[in-house]
This record gives structure tokens, sequence and C-alpha cells, in this order.
């Protein structure tokens, strides 16, 4: 099948619809990022990107710290404002109903309404162009209870997560498979013994 050539262009999808927290629990802001994911295993590394002249960009670069936030398809609406209003205008916090929830090892509060939440310290960051890439160790996850099974796997399928792709956000979908499911061998079922 033919395909078009279009010039370079920011089309990776979906990525999290994530609110990425800063600041401290007392004066706490949240953004919308979508530029965000792992960059390595060992240790845990993630990394966001925000623009300059956002109200945000200076709180993280000054404090080193952050938390990226995971959002379910209920809370588009809300995901959607933090992303287009600013916190220098307005408290994003109280506007959308979020309640901040003190994280373990990083300043910024967690918002309590969201499933998952990784805390980050930043470890460099690289102005890239429009935006300055912000890379940082994670250093502590929380997960909901709620979506904690009796085997102490988080199920990430219950939380409902929200994604976004180009300019549109999405609910994610039904599991197709897990890692590793293409190659991994067949259990073998045993036939009952005649007796």
């Amino acid at each position: 099948m033919p395909k078009q050539f279009w010039k370079g262009s920011a089309l990776l999808a979906p990525v999290p619809a994530a609110l990425v927290t800063c600041g401290t629990p007392e004066a706490p802001n949240v953004l919308t990022v979508g530029w965000t994911g792992i960059v390595c295993t060992r240790p845990p590394m993630t990394y966001i990107s925000v623009r300059p002249e956002r109200f945000s960009h200076d709180i993280i670069r000054d404090s080193g710290e952050f938390v990226i936030n995971l959002t379910t398809s209920a809370m588009v609406r809300e995901v959607d404002f933090c992303g287009v209003r600013s916190g220098k205008d307005v408290d994003k916090f109280a506007k959308c109903g979020f309640h901040p929830v003190p994280a373990h090892e990083v300043a910024p509060p967690l918002i309590e309404e969201c499933p998952v939440a990784l805390e980050c310290r930043v470890t460099e960051s690289k102005l890239l162009g429009s935006h300055t890439m912000f890379l940082a160790q994670i250093v502590g996850v929380d997960a909901d209870e709620r979506f904690i099974d009796s085997k102490g796997k988080l199920d990430l399928q219950k939380c409902g997560l929200a994604a976004y792709a180009h300019g549109e956000y999405f609910a994610l979908g039904r599991k197709l498979g897990d890692f590793g499911f293409s190659v991994r061998k067949k259990k073998k079922h045993r036939r009952p013994e005649k007796r």
C-alpha cells in the first residue's frame, strides 16, 4: 500500500495524557504533559518536555523535582483544562477538584484522583528547541490500592487510563497480550488418570 511522505513532526502516538505536579504541598501546581516516557530501566529513568514559557518550567528547573500522575478517561476534561490554562492565573487543583497528597520522596504532591504516580528527581535538563527536556530518575511509585490484586500486581487495565494522540484524547482499550506472549511455550494439560 502506498504511503505519503510528510516532513518530520511530533507524530509518535499514543502517549500518556499525564498530569505533572510541581511546587510544594502548600503551593502546588499541575500541568498537562504529553511528551513523556521511559528512557531506562536500571536505574528507572523518565523524562518530561516542557516549554520554557510555561509557568511550571521554572518551578521544575529550580526545584529539580516533579511527579508524573497517570490519568483516567474520566478525567480528560480536567486534563485538557490543565494543558490550556496557566497556574500563574488559576489554582488548577481547586478548579479541577483535585486533592494534593504528600509524596514520599519528593516535595511536589501527588494527585489523589490519579491511579498511579511516579515521583521524579531531575538529573539533567537540556533545551532542545521549543521544549526543555527534564531527564529524571523515578525515585518512587505510588499506586492506588484499589488496582492492586491479591498477588500484589498492579492491574493497569482496571485503572481506565487515558492516552493522547496528535491532539486527541483516547481511552485505552482491552488487553491484547503481555510481554513475551508471542514466544511463550504453551503449558501442556495433563489428562486425568483413569482409575
